[in-house]
């Protein structure tokens, strides 16, 4: 069944930038006392050019339904990985119906599109089925402080072990 909203670039749907940034230092960076400023000045890197980073925007018309970005890099502790699906997010409203994966399948297709034949993401414990559930394969355990797991997703199918 095809979804019942839009993905789209924050380039063509700029109305959703503060939402976007509201969302993103309340979920990450609030609690480490990073200004919200900060995040607002990263994320206006997204409204111009055509490379990296991209924000993709789920909405329904002009109701907000979620977020994520594919980012150069998403991980201190891990550079030599790139690009990265990051700051994925999803209103509490909207969540269960989709909004994610979709999400997450947009930021992969843009990666692949972009030349690339694999992309990462990191994610806390708590997430760690979640994204087994969605097909990326983990590579890496308990990396920097907060003990993530850094997956990988390949842009073709991995043959079955």
């Amino acid at each position: 069944m095809a979804p019942d909203f839009s993905i789209s670039d924050l380039r063509q749907v700029p109305q959703f930038f503060d939402t976007v940034a509201d969302r993103i230092w309340q979920a990450w960076w609030k609690r480490h006392g990073v200004p919200e400023a900060y995040i607002v000045a990263r994320l206006r890197e997204n409204m111009t050019g055509n490379g990296l980073p991209i924000a993709l925007i789920a909405h329904r018309s002009d109701a907000f339904l979620g977020t994520a970005s594919l980012l150069v890099s998403d991980l201190d502790e891990r550079p030599q990985y790139t690009p990265w699906v990051a700051a994925v997010w999803t209103e509490p409203d909207a969540r269960g119906r989709g909004v994610a994966p979709a999400l997450i399948e947009r930021a992969c297709a843009e990666a692949f599109a972009r030349g690339n034949d694999k992309v990462y993401l990191c994610a806390a414990p708590p997430r760690r089925d979640y994204y087994l559930q969605l097909g990326w394969h983990p590579i890496e355990d308990d990396v920097g402080p907060l003990k993530l797991t850094v997956f990988v997703r390949d842009q073709l199918p991995r043959s079955p072990s």
